[in-house]
């Protein structure tokens, strides 16, 4: 090999406090597993010597614990975007210990190349096979990678080797032109491929290639309850009844869903909807579900920008990596996630939120309006762009201390003009054509768990006074501030603001 081995911790040596790092992979998958480990122990090393280190990173999304988890525990962030889902991180993040700046996941890539988030002095690249010219194949999440690379000034390769140098032929590698010279991008169904398999480095720029061995450690989703379960089956009837009424094509139209337990519990609902057709996916993740859905035929094909997949399914992968060829492509986030190519697909955009409100607001971020939670992710990427944009949620959640149906969401993420239909356990809204009025008497009906139903229909007979969207504003977080006095919501008393 051409470039030197360092170990990680002479790696670690070439990032200095307040460095621009940018770092490979999309959620865990391709994101760095070796040298963030030893950054983080030497950030606990200068600290306890009562030196100042923390470094600035960019990334595709979120990553995991070797990477944002230590770095977090170390206290060596200063500044991050634009995803992040580590509990330690966030708590980091909640105390201002590390400055995080949230964002589209579509834009950061443009926004990198535009100058508007600095410049990027060193990279940590995750890949599955490297040769001497600098010709890489990246790892099973791709994220913001060919432009981090193009802006780094020096790179540091992390080689793999439990991905066994399979994965030649699984992406498609593609950077848009910028403005004034940005033409489209030719990507009219799912399987198009437009780009290279492989990502050609500066090899000028490499420094040197840190030996790695392990999957991404995703943990599997926890089994599907009775809610997620129901969850699932509205979003699926949902569907048939919007191919039966001829608003969907008879043919389908490709899907993207979010990450966690209640998108999972929706793809294991298609794979039981016969009435739907085999699908394919423009999405940004692939999770264990959208594997199994292949495997059994009911989805077709799958574009994302990354495999998240438990370490047993990604061994599964990798041993029949031929057949998941032919079924996925692997694109950077700025593709995967493109507007343009999300609305001229037709995306199906399937979502969750922490909370609704009435008038069909989602907040997907921030615990009572305050606390971080992950991100907004891809979802506005879709939702704004959709043929049909669907959020989900449960109806309650702590018991039936929380409603996540309530009158004013503390932190707005999508607006009533980016929803078209909520769904919880309790039912599914349609909020196509309705003035906000119509809008939240469907929700409160049909989303709201029975036990806030009166008290949310309670709110809006006080809230009209006027006005097209009718709000007590005195009251309209009277729900979250009750939930901040007691804990919980069902003990809110509205008639004190009568």
């Amino acid at each position: 090999m051409r470039f030197p081995i360092l170990t990680p911790e002479e790696a670690a040596e070439l990032f200095y406090n307040d460095c621009n790092c940018g770092f490979s992979g999309f959620t865990a998958p391709g994101a760095p597993k070796m040298v963030t480990q030893a950054i983080a122990a030497k950030a606990e090393r200068l600290h306890a010597q009562g030196e100042p280190f923390k470094i600035n990173i960019v990334t595709g999304a979120s990553t995991s614990d070797k990477c944002d988890g230590m770095l977090a525990r170390a206290n060596a962030i200063g500044r991050r975007t634009p995803y992040q889902n580590h509990p330690d991180l966030r708590k980091r993040i909640n105390s201002h210990d590390a400055h995080y700046f949230d964002l589209h996941l579509s834009e950061t890539a443009q926004k990198l190349r535009y100058g508007f988030i600095g410049d990027i002095d060193i990279a940590i690249i995750e890949v599955s096979d490297i040769q001497d010219d600098g010709t890489v194949v990246v790892g099973t999440g791709v994220g913001n990678v060919p432009t981090i690379a193009m802006m780094a000034k020096r790179i540091i390769i992390e080689l793999n080797e439990k991905l066994r140098h399979a994965l030649y032929g699984l992406h498609d590698i593609y950077i848009p032109l910028d403005p004034p010279c940005r033409r489209e991008i030719p990507i009219f169904k799912p399987s198009d491929r437009i780009g290279s398999p492989v990502l050609k480095l500066d090899p000028e720029k490499i420094v040197g290639v840190v030996m790695s061995d392990s999957y991404e450690g995703v943990r599997p989703f926890t089994p599907l309850d009775d809610t997620t379960k129901m969850i699932g089956a509205n979003v699926c009837r949902f569907l048939i009844g919007e191919m039966k009424a001829g608003r969907i094509p008879s043919s389908f139209l490709p899907i993207q869903s979010g990450v966690g337990n209640v998108a999972n519990a929706v793809l294991y609902g298609l794979a039981d909807a016969k009435e739907i057709p085999p699908f394919q996916m423009y999405t940004e993740v692939i999770q264990d579900a959208v594997i199994e859905l292949m495997k059994n035929g009911r989805c077709s094909f799958g574009s994302t920008s990354s495999l998240t997949v438990s370490n047993e399914v990604e061994e599964e992968v990798i041993s029949n990596i031929d057949f998941f060829k032919e079924h996925l492509v692997v694109r950077p986030v700025e593709i995967s996630n493109n507007p343009e190519v999300i609305r001229r697909l037709g995306v199906i955009a399937m979502n969750t939120a922490l909370e609704a409100d009435i008038f069909g607001n989602i907040n997907s971020t921030h615990v009572t309006g305050t606390k971080m939670m992950n991100g907004i992710g891809g979802s506005g990427d879709f939702t704004r762009n959709a043929y049909v944009s669907i959020f989900s949620c449960p109806s309650i959640t702590k018991e039936g201390k929380i409603s996540n149906i309530v009158p004013m969401v503390s932190h707005v993420d999508h607006t009533e003009h980016s929803v078209d239909i909520l769904v919880t356990d309790q039912g599914i809204a349609d909020m196509r054509g309705l003035d906000p009025v119509q809008r939240a008497e469907t929700i409160i009906n049909n989303c709201a768990h029975p036990m806030y139903r009166e008290l949310l229909h309670d709110y809006l007979r006080m809230s009209t006074r006027g006005g097209q969207t009718p709000h007590t504003l005195e009251a309209s977080l009277a729900f979250h501030t009750e939930f901040l006095a007691s804990g919980d919501m069902r003990n809110v008393n509205l008639g004190k603001y009568l």
